[in-house]
């Protein structure tokens, strides 16, 4: 068992040093106009660093809660392996919620920070709670929020020189996922720095992945499967993430992506 234990520095680095996996794609996203964004491991090792860099600048703390309420966007990887490396507790959130259920991701689960899309800035405006929000894209967003915000493209002028502050103790929290809520108030489930990143072995092996693989699933940003199969299980195989993203479900559109 792990005493000590860090995902995207011990593991998702060492890919992106790698001179073989280093130039592999991590990422692939590509959009319903055939417009595509591509990262390798290392240029998303270099960039998650930056991010790090950046928000512990900005006063991101080891054990502060963010709720990360993206779609399936680059920033969403970036700022998830970015938060691994500084020790943040990520809240990953849909971007379907609406103010009262916000409210309660906000005060259950502590949040300090909120990282969200410019186009949904606006649904924290009424949301009470002693955190601050960070705006992902955010230029020309309409409406824009009332809350003062960060810029997350400010992250683009930091140093990619990541030193993190301590070692990662295995079984320091990482993951609050609120559970989907059908019969009930949703519950609040703890993940740790090995809970996911270790434990979905088992579901690389049950899937079969295997390095150089390339790695689809339609699950949407915010509910933990999302986070099995497009961020840990596939790059603990050393697999590519490969994402489509579409405003409406077009089964032979993905079919022709997946050939």
């Amino acid at each position: 068992r792990f005493a000590e234990f860090n995902f995207a520095l011990d593991w998702f680095d060492a890919l992106g040093a790698d001179p073989v996996r280093g130039s592999q794609p991590a990422l692939v996203i590509v959009e319903q106009d055939g417009s595509s964004t591509r990262r390798t491991f290392a240029e998303l090792s270099a960039r998650s660093s930056q991010v790090a860099t950046w928000l512990r600048g900005q006063g991101v703390r080891r054990g502060d809660r963010m709720i990360i309420m993206l779609g399936n966007q680059i920033e969403l990887w970036e700022l998830m392996l970015a938060g691994i490396k500084l020790g943040v507790v990520m809240i990953p959130t849909t971007t379907l919620m609406g103010r009262r259920d916000l409210e309660d991701r906000v005060e259950r689960g502590g949040a300090h920070w909120v990282a969200v899309g410019g186009a949904n800035a606006h649904k924290f405006d009424d949301v009470p709670g002693a955190y601050r929000l960070i705006v992902v894209g955010g230029a020309g967003a309409e409406p824009a929020p009332a809350r003062e915000a960060l810029d997350y493209a400010g992250s683009a002028e930091a140093g990619a020189d990541f030193v993190p502050d301590a070692p990662t103790k295995a079984d320091e929290t990482l993951l609050l996922y609120f559970t989907s809520g059908t019969t009930s108030r949703a519950k609040l489930v703890e993940h740790t720095h090995v809970s996911y990143p270790v434990g979905h072995l088992s579901t690389m092996y049950w899937i079969g992945l295997e390095p150089g693989d390339v790695h689809l699933n339609v699950a949407s940003p915010g509910w933990a499967k999302h986070a099995w199969s497009n961020v840990f299980t596939p790059w603990i195989a050393e697999a590519t993430v490969f994402i489509y993203n579409y405003e409406r479900f077009d089964a032979s559109a993905l079919m022709d992506q997946m050939g």
